[in-house]
């Protein structure tokens, strides 16, 4: 069962399919002169309109996510350009919408759906755990799960409890699911598209106090980049980056952490210190090729994440650095994340989070020699 688009009224609240692609087209020409200010929302949702436009197939749906939008304005123009069948608002129901999505994967959709926040997903969790992982190895390999789940995380807006957890680390214990999280602009597009196209179900994290940060992005060129299969002949799962070269030691991050590691490499190089700043970009698979490579050639580490330490994505990433790397290295790893309490009201998130002198602090307990 394949989902198409008809064309009827407009007060049925669906297009035709030329009138999507009519608009896709514009949307196209009018980012084809190069590169641009561009938000990180912007990407993400020119990611969306491409991949609906492309494959008729894929559909948006989750609380609020039509007509208003999404809360964070993701979704915004979905439903006029593609109709009410494509992109929809659901109940506040969040085990219903996986629920139902899980069964619009197996039936030949690719449906890309939205917890409006990240520990809104929680209700959801069973689905995700039970379903949604385990769904391919249970049918040995007969049914796949093309779906996406898109969760705002981190903190950084002054929200409140239940609006700013870092939830990362439960999906990336759950064998079965992928988990990305973008970084920058670029990564926005590349890798929503990206998760889009697998047939395997991903955890689609998005740093929510970046969604209005801007870079100078040509998202014709990134367009182009996907259609052709490649972002300069390596694609972003299991690829970490170098967000910035260094000599004297390596900060690893993700998501919102990976802008606050190059502050404090910015801070870093004014006291004549060079350091290298990694983003992870998928938690899930892990690049441990380019993270360690780095590591081998400082010597010393830091991981730094907002989510809490213990038993933590940053956990994992220490331990394996420390397996692969244990002879290169020159001081125990060092981590700066987030407490181990919960959430605190919103006047109190900035002693909470990870910061430059935080960071900058552990980086002068690597043992270093005077």
């Amino acid at each position: 069962m394949s989902p198409t688009i008809t064309t009827s009224s407009e007060a049925n609240g669906n297009v035709s399919a030329a009138t999507a692609r009519a608009a896709a087209s514009a949307a196209a020409s009018a980012e084809a002169a190069g590169p641009q200010p561009v938000t990180m929302a912007k990407a993400l949702n020119t990611a969306l309109t491409d991949a609906m436009s492309a494959d008729s197939s894929v559909l948006v749906f989750g609380e609020d996510v039509g007509l208003l939008g999404g809360v964070f304005r993701i979704t915004d123009g979905l439903t006029a350009t593609f109709g009410e069948q494509r992109c929809f608002d659901t109940p506040l129901a969040e085990s219903g919408i996986v629920g139902m999505a899980v069964g619009m994967a197996i039936n030949g959709m690719r449906p890309v759906i939205e917890m409006q926040f990240d520990a809104f997903a929680y209700p959801a969790f069973e689905q995700i755990v039970s379903h949604v992982a385990k769904m391919h190895n249970r049918t040995k390999g007969a049914v796949k799960l093309p779906l996406v789940i898109r969760i705002p995380y981190g903190g950084g807006i002054g929200g409140v409890e239940h609006h700013c957890d870092s939830s990362e680390s439960y999906y990336a214990h759950t064998a079965g699911l992928k988990v990305y999280t973008p970084a920058t602009v670029a990564d926005g597009y590349r890798m929503l598209r990206e998760a889009i196209d697998s047939d395997d179900p991903v955890i689609f994290m998005e740093p929510k106090k970046m969604y209005w940060t801007k870079d100078q992005v040509d998202l014709g060129e990134l367009r182009r980049h996907h259609a052709e299969g490649t972002t300069a002949g390596r694609t972003s799962e299991g690829r970490a980056a170098v967000a910035r070269p260094g000599t004297d030691a390596t900060l690893i991050a993700y998501g919102p952490s990976v802008p606050t590691a190059l502050a404090a490499a910015e801070a870093a190089a004014l006291e004549g210190r060079s350091l290298e700043v990694i983003d992870v970009r998928t938690i899930v698979p892990f690049d441990d090729e380019t993270v360690c490579e780095s590591v081998r050639k400082t010597g010393r580490a830091v991981v730094i994440a907002e989510a809490h330490g213990f038993a933590s994505v940053s956990s994992e990433i220490v331990a394996r650095v420390q397996e692969r790397c244990f002879h290169y290295l020159a001081a125990p790893i060092r981590r700066v994340t987030g407490f181990d309490v919960p959430y605190p009201a919103p006047k109190l998130e900035k002693y909470y989070l990870p910061g430059v002198d935080r960071i900058l602090d552990a980086v002068d307990d690597l043992q270093w020699e005077n």
